[in-house]
């Protein structure tokens, strides 16, 4: 996908705004979208009714029924269009039938009645993901998304009946009041071969309502789909640096041209003429302190001794005698206000009349700035106190609320297998998922009842490694760094660790901990 070519705003966006943003792209493109959609819904129901002529019901539920298959012709032109590739009505219809090939089968069986159809037929039709493979990045896209989807879908379907009714209410308002006298509801109801017209004819009009509708809720689908994409693969940030390059890439030469003229200097022989010109001229004096006006009766330098003389003496300057406390350090310079606090202490009469007073004061003050230290210490270092002051009662404790779980993962030492490493490698081929969890979790239940290391139901991966880390052993640390890093990949990024990996965690397995389970 070219990005840079995108015709709307490339960045994250909430599910509704998604929603919204799909219903403007469709009224953008709504002429190709409803044409082509006429052009291929209407015959195929045509073709349904001129065979189930005598069964209108049955030719609108084959009708309806296809209705996946209809949708991937929408998809396929808001896709080209939103990179500014918009296909004419001639190549849409053109491009139909490679479209319709894909899992035709199941889009039109047990996927039928998926109620997030719209979000999850871009993956089909442009990801040209099957299997397990498009299971997992149904599941990947899905975690946000999906309830946006399925409200999308509940909503459309009452919309389609919706409008659907409305458009019948209004056949029946335009039948002249003439003819609604002489009709009979009962033979209407009784489904006669004289009204098969009037069914099909509301069919019809169920078929018209799609034409409007269908796209929307493609185009709604399809941004759900984007929107989700930018998400997770950043689209915002990528387009953000491509720009970036692409301006550097423009300011690249004034730049190199600039740098050059600043490197070059004047050549050395040029300099030297230059210096040996100035020591042979003679240099006019026309600064501002040299003498001017040398042939009037008052002369730069008699005018400037004049006013000098004139703001020397009252009332431009007030000579006064002033004599105060200065620090040595900042003689030259102005007292701070610090400077000014001291001073009105040392002229005020507190010093003499309440010395024990400002002692009391200051004593009073340095007690409590000693309090406050010493307790924000035991705030600061709890943790490192409960694992290092007083062992023994804090095992008891530790002992009596030790969690069973951690994030979901059973850390009773009779869940664990006697021999850990044997049970990995055993599972590690058919298994990998199960055979890392086994590893990570027999792990924490030797930190938790061996190590005696205070963990809690709420402590999270990275708050573990925190507290490996002030234990202050490296090589405890380093393997609880590499086995969390690979359980997170395999866990959340669904990313298999390579076979070195699992050698290499159980070999530094058993030089830790051994092969024997913590009794």
């Amino acid at each position: 996908m070219r990005l840079n070519d995108a015709s709307m705003a490339i960045r994250p966006r909430t599910a509704w705004e998604a929603l919204d943003l799909g219903i403007l792209l469709a009224r953008r493109h709504a002429v190709l979208l409803m044409s082509s959609w006429a052009l291929v819904t209407l015959p195929i129901f045509a073709l349904f009714s001129l065979l189930f002529w005598q069964h209108p019901t049955l030719s609108l539920l084959l009708f309806w029924w296809f209705k996946p298959l209809y949708e991937r012709l929408p998809l396929f032109i808001l896709s080209r269009a939103l990179f500014g590739d918009t296909p004419s009505l001639r190549q849409s219809i053109t491009a139909l039938p490679p479209l319709l090939r894909p899992q035709w089968f199941s889009s039109v069986t047990w996927r039928r009645f998926s109620v997030t159809r719209s979000f999850d037929l871009p993956v089909l039709q442009l990801e040209q993901l099957a299997g397990s493979a498009r299971q997992q990045r149904l599941a990947v896209l899905g975690q946000r998304d999906r309830r946006a989807a399925f409200w999308l879908t509940l909503v459309g379907m009452h919309l389609e009946m919706g409008l659907w009714f409305g458009a019948l209410a209004l056949m029946y308002m335009l039948i002249p009041q003439q003819m609604l006298a002489d009709w009979d509801w009962q033979d209407l109801l009784g489904m006669n071969g004289d009204w098969l017209w009037f069914e099909h004819l509301s069919n019809l009009l169920y078929a018209l309502v799609l034409v409007v509708w269908e796209p929307i809720y493609v185009a709604s689908g399809f941004s759900l789909y984007l929107n989700r994409r930018t998400t997770l693969e950043a689209w915002d940030i990528e387009l953000t640096f491509r720009r970036l390059q692409a301006r550097m890439k423009s300011l690249l030469p004034v730049l190199l041209v600039g740098l050059g003229l600043w490197l070059v200097s004047p050549p050395e022989v040029a300099l030297a003429a230059t210096a040996a010109e100035g020591t042979t001229q003679t240099i006019e004096p026309s600064g501002p302190d040299s003498d001017r006006l040398l042939k009037q009766p008052l002369t730069s330098k008699a005018a400037s001794d004049r006013i000098g003389e004139l703001l020397d003496q009252p009332p431009f300057r007030n000579r006064e005698t002033v004599t105060r406390w200065r620090f040595t350090e900042a003689a030259d310079e102005e007292p701070g206000w610090l400077a000014h606090l001291l001073e009105r202490l040392l002229r005020s009469d507190l010093l003499t009349q309440h010395t024990g007073t400002l002692t009391s004061v200051i004593e009073v003050f340095l007690w409590t700035a000693l309090f406050s230290l010493a307790g924000w210490l035991l705030w600061r270092y709890r943790d490192w106190l409960k694992l290092y002051a007083t062992p023994g009662q804090l095992r008891i404790r530790q002992r009596q609320t030790t969690p069973a779980m951690l994030f979901g993962l059973d850390l009773q030492p009779e869940s664990i297998p006697t021999d850990v490493v044997a049970e990995v490698q055993r599972l590690w081929h058919a298994h990998p998922r199960e055979a890392l969890g086994l590893l990570y979790r027999a792990f924490l239940s030797r930190l938790l009842h061996e190590r005696q290391m205070p963990l809690k139901n709420s402590h999270t991966e990275g708050e573990i490694l925190e507290l490996l880390r002030q234990q202050a052993q490296p090589q405890l640390l380093e393997y609880a760094e590499a086995l969390t890093r690979h359980w997170l990949r395999l866990a959340y990024g669904h990313q298999l660790p390579p076979e070195r990996a699992r050698d290499e965690l159980c070999e530094r397995w058993r030089a830790l901990f051994g092969s024997e389970r913590l009794a």
